[in-house]
């Protein structure tokens, strides 16, 4: 397998080198270096985590509702997409209406309507429709879990009810990207084969796919957005799962673009001239805990031990900087951090000394199993992260086993909670987390209605009291008054430490010096149109 992926992996970096080349002098091309070990699904729902939705989901398709990724300085919000407006019922808090934009088309010609945006409901929600995709459903469904009933009051007029109030549903619809019904039944309703022919109405075209190898887009020049048509006439996807062959590869002029640097080859890059991209934006890394039954973090004690046993500074400096010691799944400056009273500090002697008072010492270490990644979006340095994890817990009495698996594989894990077999009875999983609104940075995680299959509570927390803080948030649609209960919520989530927190990254990518107007937004998603290549 590694050899085949190997030999992929270089077919598609000459591919792109002769690209760069005579071959293809007329146009402008930027070569990309994910840190995904597979080219993401290709036929709307991206999978491959969100660096699969960076480069696949938002280029070729859109959402409803989308992030203003235009700025460096001011955090992302959302904008208008493929729907002009929205606004809840102010008679009944569980109906929503949208008004389709006029003229947004997909890439076959065909335009974009209400009646769309209920086929792609229907694909993710609908195991009896005749286009439902279990692939794109394993990615979509969990996002939008209180959408009930949708409906087309006419060709440009959208009415969606939720099963129960839901302040958050403008942020999970940003999630949910749009395919061309028209496309999908020319191809006879396969979506294998729609994944080599895709239309969505997105500003770049999917001209090639070759799993594992590579993937072309074209600038799409009949986009309905004038001012994002694509200023590059292609962008060329290369999986480079591997840290260091994606700066050999930028080094080599193989791609212009990696995700991720290793930190280590920060220096010797900015260096050589390449420029080394950071920002602060919403990224939470940490170790989501198990809480069924046997789970050792089921002890308070022992979740604020493991949090006080890890020295964050060292860690900082282990990753040369491009991280911020994370106090909670927000950054203080959040205002959704609150006020908790525990404070997430290394304290090694009292780590040791809430362990003794929970019956654990010595000759009676806490044993836990951690399930990993080797790479994957927004994991950043996973093994080196996790090993150094695995050192200062087990310095106070907390012995770790570190499971590493493919990264799709652990999003599958993941969405398949703790309680499956395939979490290999595992105590911890570190998935890291997009935290750009409440309800992915707090509420899908510890929701007790959203563990499996309905979300992503994959540790099965189940508490009655946080339940009705999330029911208060989520009917809450005053964003002052929001605000102050996601703060009480996250409160609880630093008080009682229930995630190990970890890290919030910078998002560093290394740019080779021809990549011109390239804005890194606060955002885990980036926009590529206006980027430029001079030769």
């Amino acid at each position: 397998m590694l050899r085949r992926q190997t030999r992929a992996w270089l077919g598609g970096l000459a591919l792109a080198a002769s690209l760069a080349s005579g071959t293809a002098s007329a146009e402008t091309v930027l070569r990309i270096g994910m840190t995904a070990a597979d080219i993401p699904l290709t036929t709307g729902q991206a999978d491959q985590g969100s660096e699969g939705l960076r480069f696949m989901g938002y280029t070729v398709y859109e959402s409803l509702i989308q992030w203003d990724l235009s700025s460096f300085e001011e955090a992302s919000e959302l904008i208008p997409a493929l729907a002009e407006s929205w606004a809840v019922d102010p008679e009944d808090d569980q109906r929503w209406i949208f008004t389709i934009r006029q003229g947004a088309k997909f890439h076959d010609g065909s335009e974009f309507t209400a009646h769309d945006a209920i086929w792609n409901f229907e694909k993710i929600l609908n195991p009896d429709a005749p286009q439902y995709d279990p692939k794109q459903a394993a990615q979509g469904r969990g996002r939008i879990p209180t959408v009930e009933s949708y409906a087309a009051l006419d060709d440009y007029t959208l009415e969606i009810r939720t099963s129960i109030p839901e302040a958050f549903l403008p942020y999970q619809l940003a999630w949910i990207v749009n395919s061309s019904p028209r496309r999908w039944e020319e191809l006879g309703g396969d979506w294998d084969a729609f994944a080599y022919q895709p239309s969505g109405t997105g500003p770049w075209m999917l001209e090639t796919f070759v799993p594992r190898e590579r993937a072309e887009l074209v600038r799409n020049p009949d986009y309905w957005d004038a001012d994002r048509i694509a200023k590059t006439d292609r962008v060329v996807l290369l999986p480079l799962p591997e840290a260091n062959s994606r700066v050999a590869a930028l080094r080599s002029g193989q791609v212009d673009w990696i995700e991720a640097p290793p930190p280590d080859a920060v220096p010797s890059l900015e260096a050589a001239g390449f420029q080394i991209v950071t920002n602060v934006y919403p990224h939470n890394w940490q170790w989501h805990f198990s809480r069924i039954e046997g789970s050792p973090w089921n002890d308070e004690r022992v979740r604020k031990a493991a949090n006080l046993a890890l020295d964050r500074d060292s860690l900082l400096v282990l990753l040369g900087g491009l991280m911020q010691p994370a106090k909670g799944m927000v950054p203080v400056s959040s205002p959704w951090f609150g006020e908790p009273a525990f404070d997430v500090r290394y304290d090694p002697a009292a780590a040791k000394e809430l362990l003794a008072e929970a019956g654990y010492g010595p000759d009676n270490p806490v044993q836990v199993k951690a399930l990993i990644s080797a790479s994957g979006s927004g994991q950043m340095q996973p093994v080196p992260m996790n090993e150094f994890i695995q050192q200062s817990l087990g310095e106070v009495g907390i012995e770790v086993e570190l499971i590493v698996v493919e990264w799709n594989t652990l999003l599958s894990i993941w969405r398949a909670g703790a309680k499956d077999p395939m979490s290999q009875g595992g105590h911890s999983v570190n998935v890291s987390y997009f935290s750009q609104d409440p309800f992915t940075a707090l509420v899908r995680h510890l929701d007790s209605t959203l563990v499996n299959p309905n979300g992503t509570n994959w540790g099965w927390y189940q508490e009655d009291e946080m339940d009705a803080l999330f029911t208060t948030a989520r009917t809450t649609f005053d964003p002052v008054e929001q605000n102050a209960v996601v703060a009480e919520i996250h409160e609880r989530f630093v008080d009682e430490a229930l995630f190990l927190f970890v890290a919030h990254d910078l998002n560093p990518r290394a740019l080779a010096p021809k990549v011109k107007g390239f804005v890194q937004a606060q955002n885990w998603y980036q926009d590529l149109t206006p980027v430029t290549i001079e030769e």
